[in-house]
């Protein structure tokens, strides 16, 4: 199972980026997907969730309205669009197998950092 996420970068306030995570060796289309974000010295956070047939299931509330899940199952991939990025938003991004903690599968991640 690898989970290979990408799409990270730098910033600024107000600004967008998409993260995408690549998904392969096991089959994509019968699991959730979920993001989750970790900031230094903070807990992991979950962010969002989208079920096999792409219907987001979770946001966080701190990223509602301006954070879209989706999926192509076709490509094995998930993503999430990040729009009206905040400072707050800063932190390492990876996408989770499932959608309950402990995650069996997830990847390295991707860093978002937001400057003020």
């Amino acid at each position: 199972v690898q989970l290979q996420a990408c799409g990270g970068g730098l910033v600024h306030t107000g600004g967008s980026l998409r993260l995408s995570c690549e998904a392969s060796g096991f089959t994509f289309t019968v699991y959730y997907m979920t993001w989750v974000r970790q900031s230094p010295g903070k807990e992991p956070e979950l962010v969002s969730q989208i079920t096999p047939g792409g219907a987001p299931a979770y946001y966080a509330d701190s990223v509602k309205g301006r954070f879209t899940i989706s999926r192509d199952n076709a490509k094995n991939t998930v993503y999430l669009q990040m729009n009206g990025l905040k400072p707050g938003d800063t932190a390492l991004y990876y996408c989770a197998r499932g959608r309950a903690t402990p995650y069996d599968y997830r990847g390295r991640g991707t860093l978002v950092t937001v400057s003020s």
